[in-house]
């Protein structure tokens, strides 16, 4: 599985509409933190696929779903239950970091 991309209009139907837990990545293009950790996201979203669902937000074409979310700092990670956010991470970690953050919070 893939990550899936979202945006302002898809938002709501991914994130609360899915039966698995998801991942949001709140980034942007000129994030320097957020290009370190777009590829752990993405092997996150293969390896955790049986677990979870993994999606990507850019902020600057969907600031709506960011101010939502009340995302002030990027990148920000949050962990969605059932259309709640569970859990937050902001800024860049490692992928161990990440899978210790999504195991604890799944």
């Amino acid at each position: 599985m893939s990550v899936v991309t979202l945006t302002d209009d898809n938002f709501d139907e991914e994130v609360s509409s899915s039966e698995k837990p998801v991942l949001v990545d709140y980034w942007a293009t000129w994030c320097g933190p957020c290009k370190m950790v777009g590829p752990i996201v993405e092997e996150i979203a293969a390896e955790y696929s049986d677990h979870i669902k993994v999606g990507k937000i850019d902020v600057d074409t969907n600031k709506a779903s960011a101010a939502k979310q009340n995302v002030m700092s990027i990148p920000t990670l949050l962990i969605f239950k059932e259309g709640e956010v569970v859990a937050s991470q902001v800024g860049a970690l490692s992928k161990a970091q990440l899978a210790e953050f999504i195991e604890s919070n799944i």
